[in-house]
């Protein structure tokens, strides 16, 4: 039986690179997304939203998000989370890991191990 795997993410992130040679580490095979490279729909962020909360996608620490005028950073709600989410990638969370239409945000070993307990 196989598992479809999808580790959404920018290439150049530190965080996509230890997630990923975790995964290769463990044998786990996937698909990398590059949604910077490749782009990413409201539609798909709509089902991340619905699984995991916009808010847990919305990467508020990081430099992209700072460097938001204060007009686009104030009484953020969902629709507009994500269309700032689809004009800039780098406003998501990484890496967004898509097991099956299970949606995991940000990466931790540990996490990583309960996912794929059955697998290793």
């Amino acid at each position: 039986m196989s598992v479809t795997i999808t580790i959404y993410g920018i290439k150049s992130c530190d965080t996509m690179s230890k997630a990923m040679k975790w995964l290769e580490a463990h044998s786990v095979a996937y698909s990398f997304h590059d949604y910077k490279k490749q782009g990413i729909d409201t539609a798909t962020l709509k089902k991340w939203a619905q699984s995991v909360g916009w808010e847990k996608l919305l990467n508020k620490a990081g430099t992209t998000f700072r460097k938001l005028p204060d007009s686009e950073k104030e009484n953020i709600d969902e629709p507009r989370a994500l269309a700032l989410m689809v004009a800039s990638p780098s406003l998501i969370k990484r890496p967004v890991l898509d097991r099956e239409g299970n949606i995991t945000v940000g990466f931790k070993p540990e996490i990583y191990a309960d996912l794929f307990a059955a697998h290793l």
